[in-house]
């Protein structure tokens, strides 16, 4: 394989892990957010948790513990889990083409 199709495999690679990282990185920080109980009506703090739910649309109310601090660290915590595990696997897949 010639270096530069492989520079553009490790690109793309490097895209894909960025990306992932970015977005676990937001679920992650809106949970720091919700345990010390930001001030809600804050922009910054409104746009993490809108950016939040909308990444972990499908897991956000996955569990049902009765406690919300638990919902909110396993329900958004496990998309930030499958969000940087899918990126990092893909970027692997990407790095071996």
């Amino acid at each position: 394989m010639s270096p530069r199709h492989r520079s553009g495999s490790s690109r793309a690679a490097t895209i894909v892990v960025v990306i992932a990282d970015i977005m676990a990185f937001v679920l992650g920080l809106w949970i720091l957010m919700y345990l010390l109980d930001a001030n809600r009506a804050n922009d910054l703090v409104n746009f993490v948790q809108d950016a939040a739910r909308w990444l972990a649309g499908w897991s956000h109310d996955l569990f049902t513990f009765d406690e919300a601090w638990a919902r909110v660290v396993a329900g958004y915590g496990l998309a930030a889990l499958v969000y940087l595990f899918a990126g990092h696997a893909l970027a692997n897949v990407l790095r071996r083409h």
